[in-house]
């Protein structure tokens, strides 16, 4: 298998929403945005599927001596071969790959978030910061744009957060932020048993309200003349907005599935931004 069969098969086994956005690149930088997806996906899926945090930790520190290597002209691994020779191309930096390391770090050791602002930094380093590199792949012209990618970015992340409420309570991790949980008194715990209330409904709201917020934040930001080159990362604002309003209608029942658009929803939703421009 070479280096792109391999970022390739990792991007699509995924299932995620961002692989219908990649299907409509020119071929050269849908091979950068799936290699750097694939980083993106190895480093994720330590936190995720290693039950030892030490484990973890050391699985990190080994990706973080891998990205240094790969910079100084020496990869090993299967997705730093394939992203390699197309970083240069693209903008893409040492530190942009190790601030999405660091972001994972941050969930082994915190499972909790006092505020917004906490949370904001989160955020920041796990999707702001993929959002700015994935905006120089598909093509930015605009400095304005960068704010934008890392607008959208956390909007994505907090559509994330709130479709994932129960799957990450049974991983012992509440990333909605303490304070607010409190300002709608709903308990800890009670997230962590998987315990509907009308309290946590509110909160929900309240919640999605900000994400519904940061996606008008990021498109208002978006500059005309990079509008057609970002139809990648339009289209992702338009599947997770979509998801985002279905978990809504489905008054945010998320503590015991998770709710999710279907392949051929996604792929239409893809399809309208492609063709038509339309979210």
């Amino acid at each position: 298998m070479t280096p792109q069969d391999y970022v390739q098969q990792k991007a699509a086994a995924s299932g995620s929403s961002f692989y219908y956005a990649f299907l409509f690149l020119p071929k050269h930088r849908r091979a950068a945005i799936t290699a750097f997806y694939a980083f993106c996906r190895e480093v994720d899926d330590v936190v995720d599927d290693t039950i030892d945090p030490g484990v973890a930790s050391t699985k990190l520190a080994w990706w973080q001596a891998e990205v240094a290597q790969s910079f100084a002209g020496q990869p090993s691994h299967p997705v730093m071969k394939a992203l390699m020779p197309l970083a240069a191309d693209y903008q893409i930096e040492q530190r942009h790959l190790q601030c999405v390391i660091e972001g994972c770090q941050m969930d082994l050791s915190q499972t909790r978030y006092l505020d917004y602002p906490g949370l904001q930094r989160y955020c920041h380093l796990v999707a702001g910061v993929v959002g700015e590199v994935a905006a120089q792949i598909f093509g930015q012209t605009q400095p304005e744009t960068t704010v934008y990618a890392h607008k959208l970015g956390q909007a994505l992340q907090l559509t994330n957060i709130l479709r994932d409420v129960g799957e990450d309570a049974l991983r012992g991790r509440i990333y909605l932020p303490i304070n607010e949980l409190q300002q709608f008194e709903v308990k800890a715990h009670e997230i962590l048993k998987r315990s509907y209330s009308d309290r946590f409904t509110a909160l929900m709201k309240f919640q999605a309200a900000r994400a519904q917020g940061l996606y008008d934040e990021a498109l208002a930001l978006l500059p005309a003349a990079d509008r057609r080159a970002q139809k990648p990362g339009l289209m992702m604002a338009s599947i997770y907005r979509d998801l985002l309003r279905e978990i809504e209608h489905d008054n945010f029942q998320v503590l015991h599935q998770r709710v999710s658009l279907t392949p051929m929803r996604k792929l239409w939703l893809a399809w309208k931004v492609q063709a038509l421009g339309k979210l």
